[in-house]
């Protein structure tokens, strides 16, 4: 006699309403995150479901691709769709949102915590203002461990983080790139 309740043994056939029931329950990877964290998952999916079929086919890639000034290969399109949580059911191709949900928290889970990365950059901030200037982090990035080249820094540097007199805020940054704060 199995530990496990027979409805996970393998080769088992569950009644109808065993199956109405597992379809109402939701997956675990809801309970990871806060509502509002759901939500901008949510419209990101939607962004990227330019069909709004509920799948992320290949179609849909190439689309936020060649948005993007990116021509995916075969090869790219086949990696992305094929790396996908869960099983592949008669050759279909694709990601609902449940499974992007699985991928991003599992992409999430591997970064560093918040509290690490402002520590990283409070090493550049004398005076614990929460700013850093960009050509000191310029120099440090280029000359020290895993060297980025020109282009890496400009996305990192620029844009609405970096202020006019060339002072990077980091902590709005990492609070920006932490989606999931569970310190």
């Amino acid at each position: 006699m199995s530990r496990y309740p027979s409805t996970l043994a393998p080769n088992t056939t569950l009644t109808k309403a065993q199956k109405s029931r597992a379809r109402r329950e939701p997956s675990g990877v809801f309970t990871q995150f806060q509502p509002a964290q759901i939500q901008q998952f949510k419209e990101a999916f939607q962004m990227i479901d330019h069909n709004k079929d509920g799948w992320v086919g290949e179609s849909d890639l190439k689309e936020i691709f060649g948005s993007l000034g990116i021509t995916p290969s075969r090869e790219m399109l086949n990696e992305l769709l094929s790396s996908r949580p869960g099983e592949s059911v008669g050759g279909e191709k694709g990601v609902n949102f449940t499974m992007f949900l699985t991928m991003m928290s599992e992409r999430l889970f591997e970064f560093d915590t918040e509290h690490e990365l402002v520590e990283a950059f409070a090493c550049f901030d004398e005076n614990d203002s929460g700013l850093v200037k960009v050509d000191e982090m310029r120099r440090w990035l280029s000359d020290v461990g895993d060297r980025m080249d020109e282009r890496e820094m400009d996305r990192l540097l620029k844009g609405p983080y970096t202020d006019r007199q060339g002072n990077f805020n980091y902590r709005e940054w990492v609070k920006v790139l932490r989606v999931n704060e569970e310190e």
